[in-house]
Formats: structure tokens, C-alpha cells, sequence
């Protein structure tokens, strides 16, 4: 859903993506800075039951640092025209692994339910895996589905600094699957036998 404002936003990612390119580090050093801060804010989550309120609150703003930084790898290759397979390829993966330690960090600080949070990641999963596996078919997804990643990494980030994580939790839950059903329904109308 974020993805359809990206045209709009477009002039302003550009600047970001010049600035950061000035630097002359490569689009996969800021694709690793990304992953290196969802570590951070999966530690973070994770301290909850020693820092209760504090870890929801710096795994949040942790967790938004880390999505930003996932914004400047790709606006860095595109300003440097430095897009490539691999690099493509390292930011899916490097995402996949975020998620999935940002959840543990959910999981071990013990915010809510192992079983909400192994359905949460489950679905976050599948609706990752739909789009790789549709788009090996030719099917367009991105945009398609109301959670998208950065939609559930938003979710988690801001409802939980309030101290509401485990309704971010369901609510991901539900954004997750609904953007699933999506993307099968989607891909079944427009795969070509």
C-alpha cells in the first residue's frame, strides 16, 4: 500500500538517495546498515521484561531507523544506476532476515502470545513468498495487498511504542493475512498456463 505513494514522494527520495550516494558507499553497505539497526531493535524488544515501556519505545524507534535505511539502499542504486540482480537479491534476503529478528525480539521480550507471534512471522512469510513466487511467473504484486512489508514493520514500530504491542501484533496478523488471500486471488486471475 506504501509502495503506491512512492511516486508521490519520488522528488524527496531522490534527494535522499543523491545525498547518501555522495558518500560514495555502495547501496548494499546501506542495505547491511538497515539490517544492522533491526538487530538493534530486536535486542531492544527483547530487553523488555528487564526495561519494560523503554524496550517497546527504543525498539520502535529503532525499528523506523531501519526501515529508513531500507529506503536509502534503493534510492542510492538508483541514483547511481548501480541496480543490480545481487543487489536485489541481498536487499530481499537482508529483509526476510530483519523480519524475522525483529519477531524473535517480540517473542523473547515476551510482549504477547508465542503462538500470535509464530503467526504473525508465519504470514509475513507467505505473503513475502507470494510475490517472489508470482513474479517467477510474471505476475506483477508489488503494491498489491494492504500489508505490505513496511506496512507491517510500521505497525509494530509505532502501535507498540505506545505500549499497545500486542494489538500491532494482531493487527499484523490480520493485515497479513488479508494481503495474502490478495496475492493468491491476484495471481490465479493473471497467471498465463
Amino acid at each position: 500500500m506504501l509502495n503506491n505513494f512512492r511516486e508521490s514522494l519520488k522528488p524527496h527520495l531522490e534527494k535522499i538517495g543523491k545525498g547518501f550516494a555522495s558518500t560514495g558507499l555502495s547501496p548494499n553497505f546501506w542495505t547491511s546498515i538497515g539490517l544492522g539497526f533491526a538487530f538493534l531493535a530486536s535486542i531492544a524488544y527483547g530487553l523488555n521484561l528487564q526495561y519494560p515501556h523503554y524496550a517497546a519505545i527504543a525498539g520502535g524507534v529503532l525499528l523506523l531507523v531501519s526501515g529508513f535505511f531500507d529506503v536509502v539502499d534503493g534510492q542510492v542504486a538508483r541514483f547511481t544506476k548501480k541496480t543490480s540482480k545481487r543487489g536485489g537479491f541481498l536487499d530481499s534476503v537482508f529483509d526476510k532476515i530483519a523480519e524475522v529478528s525483529i519477531f524473535l525480539g517480540i517473542l523473547v521480550g515476551n510482549f504477547t502470545e508465542p503462538y500470535l507471534v509464530f503467526l504473525a512471522i508465519t504470514l509475513s512469510l507467505l505473503v513475502s513468498y507470494s510475490r517472489s513466487r508470482a513474479e517467477s511467473l510474471g505476475v506483477k504484486l508489488q503494491g498489491i495487498g494492504i500489508g505490505e512489508r513496511a506496512e507491517r514493520l510500521l505497525v509494530i514500530a509505532l502501535i507498540g511504542m505506545i505500549g499497545l504491542m500486542p494489538y500491532a501484533v494482531v493487527i499484523v496478523i490480520i493485515i497479513a493475512a488479508i494481503t495474502f488471500i490478495q496475492r493468491i486471488i491476484v495471481t490465479s486471475k493473471n497467471i498465463q498456463d
